[in-house]
């Protein structure tokens, strides 16, 4: 194997977040893995990449309890745990009480997460700020984690944000994290050059998410998007840029910062060599 991003399309044709990062020293990652349909293309890529009938992951890393992000996991956690060998489960999730008072409406997959964690109760790691962990040659620093200060968008603002080095390149992975979430990092790391990395991936499917000035503090050269063909032209059916998702503005931010290399799932599965 080589140190390699594995961007996965989703099956079913909406957006959702789910990545497979392979080490030249033989280590798997995965970051998400996308909706409960998800799961058995997660698992048949996961074979491809390892040459594994059962693949191994050295760390599965959820980066916040929203049901196109985790629940491709939780399906296997439930339905074929056997298909695939997990050593570590990574994640910082807010209790489901802070989330059902400050966001009533939210998506019920945590209450699902938690009902399923003692399935995988012995494979868990709680990740906090400030943390630095490594798997095999892919080196990880939790830039940030859930703020119980933050009662807006909680479930998006709860996302674990990890910056990774690997093969001499750098990646943020920002989840959904949403305005104020991002502003927090900032006000973290001001003056410090500890948000910069080679490349991004778009908080929350490329639009809606952090701020221009969280995108300018990390000055990627290469973007990564995990947004489909309607989602990208902002199109939900009367045309190019007729909906009201920012993703049109957004692309026009990374233009101005000067970014270059955009990787985005409506082209299928994306692969980046790092």
């Amino acid at each position: 194997m080589n140190n390699t991003i594995h961007m996965l399309e989703g099956v079913t044709g909406t957006q959702m977040n789910s990545f497979i990062i392979t080490t030249a020293d033989g280590k798997v990652i995965v970051i998400d893995g996308g909706y409960d349909q998800d799961a058995e293309n997660t698992i048949n890529y996961l074979k491809n990449v390892t040459g594994r009938d059962v693949p191994h992951v050295d760390a599965w890393i959820l980066s916040h309890p929203h049901m196109d992000h985790i629940s491709a996991f939780l399906q296997i956690m439930e339905t074929m745990p056997e298909a695939v060998e997990v050593d570590q489960v990574w994640y910082n999730f807010p209790s489901l009480q802070f989330i059902t008072q400050n966001q009533p409406w939210a998506d019920p997959c945590l209450a699902r997460f938690y009902k399923d964690l003692p399935r995988f109760a012995d494979k868990i790691l709680v990740v906090s700020k400030g943390d630095t962990l490594d798997v095999g040659d892919a080196h990880f620093e939790c830039i940030y984690s859930p703020n119980p200060e933050l009662h807006m968008n909680v479930t998006n603002n709860a996302s674990l944000v990890l910056k990774m080095t690997l093969g001499g390149k750098s990646v943020m992975w920002l989840g959904d994290a949403g305005v104020e979430e991002g502003d927090r990092m900032l006000a973290c790391y001001e003056g410090t050059d500890k948000m910069k990395a080679d490349y991004v991936q778009m908080a929350h499917h490329g639009q809606n998410g952090v701020e221009k000035r969280v995108y300018e503090a990390i000055a990627p050269t290469g973007c990564l998007w995990n947004t489909p063909k309607w989602l990208w032209d902002n199109d939900a059916g009367l045309g190019y840029n007729t909906h009201g998702w920012k993703t049109i503005e957004v692309q026009g931010w990374m233009a101005d910062i000067g970014v270059k290399e955009h990787y985005v799932t409506m082209n299928g599965n994306q692969v980046i060599d790092l």
